[in-house]
């Protein structure tokens, strides 16, 4: 059920991660981008942090709760965000490129005013260097909180350095290339971000429409509320969200123990099946063997 978040039905309709072969996609398999986001637990966990801090920045909240269909179908819409994100990650360069593109064309026509009369534009390269850092910063958070602790310093910079030419694809120019600079950037970005009564609508759909069945609602409030645990303590107090940190706190393990066993580069998701085994088959034993090296 997890995996259907990230592979939904009817994917094939938009990608096929075994072609073409040889392709290594945009970050390749020694890239650490691949290992982040090879648990769909954590990409669920870390998406949502990621929308909690984007809906937090007024222009970015308007153009995403106005022009979507997240309020309507919210189910649909996280499926195909997962998709895109592994599409983004494990996809052949063609396939990024010409999803890309579809999106920069839908995101040209959303636009409009906040209703304390900002002007937004979906393809404004601040709005969007937001939202991929933002998106960035929950895969990785969640990954070290609940996969991987042990995952250097040297490793981390390097996801975020890797992200900066990613991010071009969608025309995000400016996107922090280290740790230190995503710490400082979501710092400078602090002033500009409000609480909002549409962060408790998303929660609301999140915690209580069934995305995964209905049997797993307590496990998916659990991950939304590990979700949570992952914002800077400044930024769950300014959306009102601090009062249950003990208890999510406490959680942790259990979240863990949901995740998968924890050890680097090892996880219960990396089935012959899984959206990653695949991308890593579309590439000859050469490239395996220097990405291994």
């Amino acid at each position: 059920m997890v995996l259907s978040l990230t592979d939904p039905p009817g994917r094939a309709q938009y990608i096929n991660y075994l072609e073409p072969a040889g392709n290594p996609g945009i970050f390749g398999p020694d890239s650490v981008s691949w290992r982040v986001l090879s648990n769909p637990v954590t990409v669920f966990i870390g998406g949502v942090t990621a929308v909690l801090f984007e809906l937090a920045e007024p222009r970015v909240r308007s153009g995403v709760w106005d022009h979507t269909d997240f309020r309507h179908d919210p189910v649909a819409r996280i499926r195909r965000t997962g998709l895109a994100a592994m599409i983004f990650t494990y996809g052949s360069s063609c396939d990024v490129e010409a999803m890309t593109s579809r999106v920069r064309r839908m995101h040209d026509r959303v636009n409009g005013t906040t209703p304390d009369g900002q002007p937004y534009q979906a393809n404004d390269p601040e709005l969007l260097t937001w939202v991929y850092a933002t998106a960035a910063y929950g895969f990785m958070n969640a990954y070290l909180r609940y996969v991987n602790p042990r995952l250097n310093r040297a490793e981390h910079d390097r996801y975020y350095g890797e992200s900066v030419h990613a991010c071009r694809y969608y025309g995000a120019n400016c996107s922090p290339a280290s740790v230190a600079e995503v710490e400082r950037y979501i710092e400078e970005m602090r002033p500009n971000l409000r609480n909002h009564e549409i962060l408790e609508e998303f929660l609301n759909l999140v915690s209580n429409v069934p995305i995964l069945s209905a049997a797993a609602l307590p496990a998916q409030r659990l991950l939304v509320q590990a979700a949570i645990d992952v914002l800077p303590s400044w930024a769950r107090e300014l959306l009102r969200l601090e009062k249950a940190q003990p208890l999510r706190v406490a959680m942790r393990p259990l979240v863990r123990a949901m995740v998968g066993p924890g050890q680097p580069g090892d996880s219960r998701w990396s089935t012959p099946a899984s959206v990653s085994a695949n991308g890593i088959v579309r590439l000859p034993p050469l490239q395996l063997t220097s990405a291994a090296s």
